[in-house]
């Protein structure tokens, strides 16, 4: 929220996008919202537009209708101003100049980002320090041509976090990376996120994507068929009880409990937090339900993906 109090501005808007070649619809009617601080995580089938929508939203591709903003400008009427706030991959492993070194290739795409309208410079410093980030500073003085696929796509993330953006659009960040390299972009998305930059990846690795990000898009036919949001589904809690559905019972007259399932041998309540937990058990103890184990209900984003696709 603002010092008003009025609703902070989206740093990514797509409004009513659709997109065609002839008489080919590739995405219909999208419509999505980013906030400042967020990790907005896409996914869909293969062939089902992720990254022809994120062309778009990096104005590399032209909408047949609608229209895309970032930092509350328009990426297409208002391309250059608006691309100051972005860091971004498309497409990867990103495109380099395989003739010369990490570093080099870093410098380039600092000129060029200081040469935009609205860039800043970048001091040399911020070279040494996002090649350090991504484990890259014993190979800055080595040509790109002699970098591994892995080494390339995280060459390619030191490049768009390199001047700070506030918008970072990643396309497919951790293909071909092993699990020390996922794990490291992973800690980057989520610390360039709490500093308040907005995230948007695209991803088939759901169940590490639900340890980190705030919301998904289930993107499928061109169309965004669902948006979950992750924080929201993080607040259930399951008890393993004596009997599921006394202790059900129990849960629900509780005021700050807002909904409650069962599942054998569990019983599962959305209290709102941790900090209820406490109290949740000593309801069920003072009514003679016996718990045995009580621990988060983690959301299963894979099998809600699986089934929402197939409904789709």
């Amino acid at each position: 929220m603002t010092k008003q109090g009025a609703p902070a501005i989206p740093a990514i808007e797509v409004r009513g996008l659709n997109k065609r070649y002839g008489n080919h619809s590739v995405l219909e009617e999208i419509f999505l919202n980013v906030r400042p601080g967020e990790v907005y995580a896409l996914t869909g089938p293969n062939g089902t537009g992720k990254t022809t929508l994120i062309r778009c939203m990096t104005g590399l591709a032209f909408p047949t209708d609608g229209e895309i903003r970032l930092m509350g400008r328009d990426v297409h009427t208002d391309g250059a101003r608006a691309r100051a706030f972005l860091g971004a991959v498309v497409e990867a492993p990103a495109k380099f100049y395989t003739q010369f070194t990490g570093n080099q290739n870093l410098q380039i795409h600092a000129n060029l980002s200081a040469m935009a309208p609205g860039g800043r410079r970048v001091p040399r410093e911020r070279l040494r320090e996002v090649l350090a980030l991504l484990e890259l500073t014993r190979m800055a003085d080595r040509k790109v041509q002699e970098y591994s696929l892995g080494q390339r796509q995280r060459l390619g993330v030191a490049s768009a976090i390199l001047a700070d953006p506030k918008v970072l659009i990643l396309d497919e960040p951790t293909s071909g990376l092993d699990p020390l390299g996922i794990g490291l972009i992973h800690r980057i998305v989520t610390s360039m996120a709490t500093d308040g930059c907005a995230v948007v990846l695209s991803t088939h690795h759901l169940r590490e994507i639900a340890t980190y990000a705030h919301t998904v898009g289930i993107l499928t036919g061109g169309r965004l068929v669902d948006t979950v949001d992750l924080r929201a589904r993080q607040a259930a809690y399951r008890f393993r009880v004596d009997d599921p559905v006394g202790a059900a019972a129990v849960l629900e007259r509780l005021p700050f409990v807002r909904k409650v399932s069962t599942r054998t041998p569990f019983a599962i309540a959305h209290l709102g937090g941790e900090a209820r937990v406490p109290d949740a058990l000593a309801r069920l103890s003072e009514e003679g339900i016996r718990v045995f184990e009580a621990s988060p209900d983690h959301f299963d984003l894979y099998e809600y993906y699986r089934e929402r696709v197939e409904k789709a």
